[in-house]
This record gives C-alpha cells, sequence and structure tokens, in this order.
C-alpha cells in the first residue's frame, strides 16, 4: 500500500518500492524495540505514561533515521525530496499509532501471558501442599497400627513364635506395598482387596478366632477405582469399636455396590452402645479419610456413619472419572 500509494503521487516503481521497504523495515525494528521491551518491563499501575513517552520518542527516532536513508539514497531527486519533507508529520503520526498499538498489544499479551504462569504456579504450590496434607495424613494412620502390630509381636514370641514369626513376614509384606502407592494413586477394588488382606491377616493373628470377615461385592466393582489405602484405615476402625470392648467372636462385613458414577462402601462392626458413641465419636481415623477424601474430590458428602440396632456402618462414595484424569 505504501509503494502504490508513492506510485499513484506520480513516482515510478522503483522510488516506491525503495522508499516503502527503507520505512517500513525501520518502522519493523522500532515496534520491535517496543515490544521486546515490554517483554521484560511491565510498567505498574499509572506509569503508562512512560510507555506512551517511549513510543513517541521511538517514533521520533524512526522518522529521523528514515529520513536521513533516504535523503541518502535519493539525493539527486528534488522533487521526492520536497515531498519526504512535507509528509514528515504525517509519517511521524502513523508512525506512533503503530508503535503505540505494538506496545498495546504486547503489554496485553505478555500480561495474560504473566497471569497464566501465575496460575500454573499458583495451582503447582497447591498440588504440592495438597500431596503434603495427604502424606501428613498416611503418617499419622501408620504408628497406631505398627505399634499395635509390634506389641503383639512382641507377646508372640515367647509363647508362639511360629506365629510371631508369621506376623513379622506379613507386617513385612503390608508395609512393603504401603510404601509403593502414593497417596494420590487411585487402585483397582480388586487391588485394594488383595493389600487389605495383608493388614486382615495380621489383624486375625492378634485376634485370633474372635475377628471374622466377609466381602461381598456386585459383579464390575472389582474394575473400578478408588484412592490407595483407602480401606485399611476404615476396617482398623471398625476393628477398634468391634473388638477392643467385647470378648467373644465378631464379624466385619465389607460391601461393594456399584452404581451409575460411583462405588460405594460399606464396613459394618457391631459395637457396645454403652461403651461407643458412634455417632459422635468416630475416632482420628474416620477424619482422616474425610479429609483425604475432600482433598482428591473437593467433596464432604462422600463419608457417612450410622449406628443402628447395634451396627456401626460406615459408607463412602467413590466418585468414578475417566482414570487418565482422575488425580
Amino acid at each position: 500500500m505504501h509503494a502504490v500509494t508513492f506510485y499513484f503521487l506520480g513516482f515510478g516503481w522503483e522510488v516506491a518500492f525503495i522508499d516503502a521497504i527503507v520505512t517500513n523495515v525501520l518502522l519493523f525494528l522500532a515496534s520491535m524495540v517496543v515490544s521486546n521491551t515490554l517483554r521484560f518491563y511491565q510498567p505498574g499501575k499509572g506509569r503508562y505514561i512512560n510507555v506512551v513517552a517511549w513510543c513517541f520518542l521511538l517514533s521520533a527516532m524512526w522518522v529521523f533515521l528514515s529520513r536521513y536513508v533516504l535523503l541518502y539514497i535519493f539525493n539527486g531527486n528534488p522533487v521526492y525530496i520536497g515531498l519526504l519533507d512535507k509528509s514528515l508529520i504525517i509519517r511521524g503520526c502513523v508512525g506512533f499509532l503503530l508503535i503505540s498499538g505494538t506496545g498495546l498489544i504486547s503489554m496485553l499479551w505478555y500480561t495474560l501471558h504473566d497471569q497464566k504462569e501465575n496460575e500454573r504456579r499458583k495451582a503447582d504450590a497447591e498440588k504440592l501442599a495438597r500431596e503434603a496434607e495427604l502424606f501428613n495424613l498416611r503418617q499419622q494412620l501408620q504408628p497406631h497400627f505398627l505399634f499395635n502390630s509390634l506389641n503383639s509381636i512382641s507377646a508372640l514370641v515367647g509363647r508362639r513364635p511360629e506365629e510371631a514369626r508369621t506376623m513379622i513376614h506379613q507386617l513385612s509384606d503390608f508395609l512393603r506395598g504401603t510404601l509403593r502407592k502414593s497417596e494420590n494413586e487411585f487402585v483397582s477394588f480388586d487391588d485394594e482387596l488383595q493389600h487389605l488382606q495383608l493388614y486382615l491377616d495380621i489383624e486375625k493373628v492378634r485376634f485370633g478366632h474372635r475377628l471374622n470377615t466377609e466381602v461381598k461385592k456386585d459383579d464390575g466393582c472389582g474394575d473400578m477405582v478408588l484412592p490407595a489405602m483407602i480401606l485399611q484405615p476404615l476396617v482398623e476402625n471398625a476393628i477398634k469399636f468391634g473388638l477392643y470392648d467385647t470378648t467373644g467372636q465378631v464379624t466385619i462385613s465389607i460391601s461393594a455396590n456399584c452404581i451409575p458414577n460411583y462405588l460405594v462402601l460399606r464396613i459394618k462392626n457391631p459395637y457396645d452402645v454403652n461403651t461407643v458413641r458412634p455417632k459422635s465419636g468416630t475416632g482420628f481415623g474416620l477424619t482422616g479419610i474425610k479429609r483425604r477424601l475432600y482433598l482428591l474430590f473437593a467433596r464432604t458428602d462422600l463419608l457417612e456413619t450410622s449406628g443402628e440396632n447395634d451396627i456401626f456402618t460406615t459408607t463412602v462414595k467413590i466418585p468414578q472419572y475417566d482414570k487418565g484424569n482422575i488425580n
């Protein structure tokens, strides 16, 4: 357009193209100076006048430099030189608008880029904080079970050394499996049951014939996913309220039902209404699980407890999402 304008003003194509190339190349370089400056310097609130002044200065420098180069090239063309001098104000205004426009676009672009980068850093920080809290919850749950197991092994060493040796191997397998799982890892229900069985084998050594367990699951529930290591503290809580205050046999019931978009787990245990208050005293185990579910799913309605007819029931609903995006 620049070259065509000069051509229709009566100049040849050679003059028109040279003027257009020199003018626009220098204008492009001035615009790049503004853009790169704003890449590393973002004016604060109330300092936009500095950007305007910088664009004005670059426009003046562009007009001066382009005039100097064109005068050097067309020194023997007085008609062109006369038109060039008369068009300096118009050139300066157009150059200022284009350079300022480049500056405005650059400011918007880099501001949006910085906002996205800040949001990404904030999301990463929140993720690290969430993972740290999940790890802290895990660390608070494990010592309780570990101390009980070690006390039981100590009691068995003298009287029943073979059972103590078996319990040590079971505890080793359980802890090894626990260390391999991360706090926000999701596993299939079948894998979780397999790991839970290691825990139950240890507890059955502790309590002997007093502890019975039964597991029921709907067809298809085995492939549904849930947070790793979420069943063990639930069952541990059931054993705590079901066996600690009784001397007879106790059956802990674990059931899994598949409903649209949810895996529903129910853990039931008997309790003594005279010594336990299931509705108000659920202990740290359930509190920690509820907090963990909130950190993973941002919901507070996924864990419920109830006590009826001397049976304490813990119900957990695990939302089912795409396995690739569940974390």
